[in-house]
């Protein structure tokens, strides 16, 4: 039986994104050190820009070492084209589907995603963010911009939406993770096989934002988890944290660190597995490849090696439509974890999902209209 569906339903992959080329280094790490979602500094406003300024030359000739800028819009834009192929087959009730891409810090932006629905006549859409594991840092702030450009756009009533604001533990990502642990230890002897330590390497996260109840390190922690399972949890492993920069306390332990530590206690055989990250890009290319690798050199480690990130594989592609097809069929407009704003949490707007499709689960209780009146709802359990 065929379908029919008087629009196209969007698909909104979200990401911080990455500079392209050189000369987009500078503004891209301007706007991430001004942003207080993901840094929080004293005199954000003139250390911001100052941290920018000082880390561009230096970022510019890391960039040119991994080919003069990073593919993350590249590997996004095959990502989006193998899910919305595989979705129209899975969900054939909201097809057809298209993907558009929202980054955070580089172009396309949130502005230039909606727009473009808005001229192909798109009226349901996903807002599927890009990272596995939520933190306010990520896809809050993600969504944040999001709603915030709908509505300088005047587009705030324009689509219905749902989040797909984690998938961190669901099945068939999980399997597809596992999928790349495998390649990584197929790279070592297999009589080495059982002496490699794993190390599933997370993107930091400020303390400050650990200690407000960010559920970040629970919801990577919870991936590692549910890997090791699907492994049969017969190798040893370390959860640790790359990408610490700035001038504030960060999550630990350090990846560099621990790859010192077990190179002093003897250990020969290191397999890093990027546990958050979808596509290739500089903390893979270069902060893993490069730095991570001489450090393991420089500790004694014999083999180091690093597991593929999922970039296009078809694996990962069929986990990306299941995520998206379930949260379709489910038919609601967020997780149930979702309406939860973390205990020390200080912005009455967060969580809230713009024009929702629905009303949440019944434990998180009713969605609403705004009481200003700007045509906005608040997620299930979040302030209006």
């Amino acid at each position: 039986m065929e379908h029919e569906n008087p629009s196209p339903t969007g698909v909104v992959l979200m990401n911080l994104g990455g500079p392209r080329t050189l000369r987009e280094v500078g503004p891209f790490l301007h706007s991430l050190f001004s942003d207080r979602e993901i840094i929080r500094l004293p005199a954000q406003s003139a250390l911001g820009p100052l941290i920018a300024r000082l880390r561009t030359p230096r970022l510019e000739k890391v960039y040119a070492g991994i080919g003069g800028g990073s593919p993350l819009y590249d590997w996004t834009v095959r990502q989006g084209e193998g899910l919305v192929k595989r979705l129209d087959v899975l969900s054939p009730q909201t097809a057809p589907h298209r993907f558009y891409l929202a980054f955070r810090y580089t172009e396309p932006s949130s502005a230039q995603a909606l727009r473009r629905m808005a001229a192909d006549g798109v009226r349901r859409v996903v807002a599927f963010p890009q990272y596995p594991q939520y933190s306010c840092s990520t896809t809050g702030s993600s969504l944040h911009e999001l709603w915030a450009s709908a509505r300088r756009l005047r587009l705030d009533t324009a689509f219905r939406w749902s989040v797909v604001d984690r998938w961190s533990t669901h099945p068939a990502y999980v399997q597809a993770m596992a999928a790349k642990v495998r390649e990584g230890l197929a790279e070592f002897p297999e009589s080495e096989r059982d002496d490699v330590v794993v190390l599933f390497s997370a993107h930091s996260l400020p303390q400050r934002v650990i200690n407000r109840g960010d559920p970040y390190l629970q919801e990577v922690a919870g991936t590692v988890r549910d890997v090791m399972r699907e492994l049969g949890d017969r190798q040893e492993h370390v959860l640790c944290f790359q990408a610490d920069v700035g001038p504030v306390t960060w999550q630990g332990p350090n990846t560099e660190s621990v790859i010192r530590s077990l190179g002093k206690q003897g250990r020969r055989n290191i397999l890093i597995v990027g546990i958050i990250f979808t596509t290739d890009h500089l903390d893979t290319l270069s902060e893993i490849d490069v730095e991570f690798a001489e450090a393991a050199e420089e500790a004694g480690v014999a083999r180091f090696r690093r597991a593929p990130a999922p970039n296009d594989d078809p694996l990962f592609l069929d986990a990306m439509a299941q995520v998206v097809a379930d949260h379709l069929a489910a038919g609601i407009p967020c997780g149930p974890q979702f309406g939860l704003r973390c205990a020390g949490c200080a912005d009455p707007t967060c969580r809230e999902i713009l024009n929702p499709v629905g009303p949440g689960p019944a434990a998180l209780g009713p969605t609403g209209p705004d009481p200003a009146g700007n045509g906005r709802a608040s997620a299930p359990g979040a302030a209006p």
